[in-house]
């Protein structure tokens, strides 16, 4: 039987990440399989540099969307995805080298998922989560000062100049074609529970 895929979107600091970890400790590695966007940049060198030099990494061109989607494929087909991590520039980080095995339920996630057509007709079930811009922009500092070693100068810059268009244009436009918005201006709690509860009921019917 062929696998339920779930595509999960959202502005940057909308809380996809947050969303996506709870939702990960309900099912096991056999039940549910989740595959992100952001193990699919292309290197630095190959990304565009803005009028001020600074490369961006918000532009659909920024993602090898071709191999994510032959993943997603794979995963569909049944086939298991051997993919190298993306470290976003932190030289501190160490890359490890990630397996992603198919199962019934497969969630795709990341700012581009409905955005590129191919993966977005694949999809089963959309599910988009919204924030306001000012909870948006905290989460992202968060987010870039802690995990990615970046100046807030930087995070700021970034956020004005590549983040924000970029939800304008190829992001913020696919939220009507949402089966589900999560408004995540405070907490997700009882959408998590509603999610959950359907990808259970979908685990039941295949079983």
């Amino acid at each position: 039987m062929k696998p339920f895929l779930i595509g999960i979107t959202g502005g940057s600091g909308s809380g996809k990440t947050t969303f996506i970890r709870e939702l990960r400790k309900a099912f096991t590695e056999q039940e549910v399989c989740i595959l992100s966007q952001d193990d699919y940049y292309h290197p630095r060198d190959l990304q565009l540099t803005d009028e001020a030099g600074v490369k961006n990494f918000d532009l659909p061109r920024s993602i090898d969307k071709k191999s994510f989607r032959e993943d997603v494929e794979r995963l569909l087909a049944g086939e298991a995805v051997d993919r190298l991590e993306y470290t976003f520039n932190n030289e501190k980080a160490n890359p490890k080298m990630l397996r992603f095995e198919s199962a019934p339920i497969i969630i795709v996630e990341g700012i581009f998922v409905f955005h590129f057509k191919k993966i977005r007709k694949l999809l089963d079930l959309k599910v988009f989560l919204h924030a306001k811009e000012n909870l948006k922009v905290i989460r992202r500092i968060k987010r870039d000062q802690i995990e990615r070693n970046y100046p807030i100068e930087d995070v700021l810059y970034r956020y004005e100049k590549h983040v924000l268009p970029t939800f304008e244009r190829y992001i913020e436009p696919y939220m009507e074609e949402a089966d589900i918005v999560i408004n995540n201006n405070s907490n997700f709690s009882a959408s998590l529970e509603v999610l959950k509860g359907f990808i259970k009921m979908n685990l039941a019917s295949k079983s």
